[in-house]
């Protein structure tokens, strides 16, 4: 099955989002249980989301060039 058919990229970009909400929600659970703020603790859920989908999207991009 080659990379590049619509339903595998979908796929893809798929898990990628689900795997940086999860980091999202994973980082904001851990600064309200520090002791943040809640615009704080939302802040640093954007950072650790957007990180994430970032690194995910790299590393696929990584992997078509092989």
């Amino acid at each position: 099955m080659k990379h590049t058919f619509p339903a595998f990229l979908l796929l893809a970009l798929a898990v990628a989002v689900l795997f940086s909400v999860v980091a999202a929600a994973i980082a904001f659970a851990l600064a309200r249980w520090e002791g943040a703020a809640v615009p704080t603790a939302l802040s640093r859920c954007g950072i650790a989301f957007a990180a994430s989908l970032t690194l995910c999207l790299a590393v696929f991009a990584a992997l078509d060039r092989t």
